[in-house]
């Protein structure tokens, strides 16, 4: 048991390292903190890859240990048909498909401005923080 789970802890920290340096975002970089709580929440979750070869999951193998994912209702075609028609007013579509960039990153005087979301305070997070590790949606590692 201990070397399959020093197996899991290795192969995810390599799946997180390697993930990190090929989703490297230089706007928004991760702090250790954060990398360290998605770590930590991959292993409880079972969301980590544990065998190699197939790229099977934790949960996926071994799914008695971890708690079911909640299922996801299915869009009807109306709702699907909605959100196209939403995306392409409003531009958010992908359009260059070599960049990856969207119609309102290209066009961005054809299509109404998306609205800024406005940041909180230190004080308002450290609450946030506080009241989910209270109510046990935070789990708390101790290293």
């Amino acid at each position: 048991m201990n070397r399959y789970t020093l197996s899991a802890l290795t192969l995810a920290v390599a799946a997180l390292s390697a993930g990190h340096a090929l989703a490297f975002d230089a706007s928004a970089p991760k702090t250790r903190e954060q990398v360290k709580a998605e770590l930590a929440e991959a292993i409880r979750t079972g969301d980590i890859v544990v065998n190699g070869e197939t790229g099977q999951k934790a949960n996926e193998l071994f799914p008695g240990r971890y708690a079911a994912k909640p299922v996801v209702e299915a869009k009807t075609r109306e709702q699907v048909k909605a959100e196209l028609a939403e995306a392409i007013r409003t531009g958010d579509i992908v359009i260059d498909q070599e960049s990856g960039k969207k119609a309102n990153e290209l066009f961005p005087g054809r299509y109404p401005a998306k609205p800024v979301a406005q940041g909180k305070t230190r004080e308002q997070v450290k609450i946030e923080l506080a009241e989910a590790i209270r109510t046990g949606q935070m789990p708390v590692i101790t290293y």
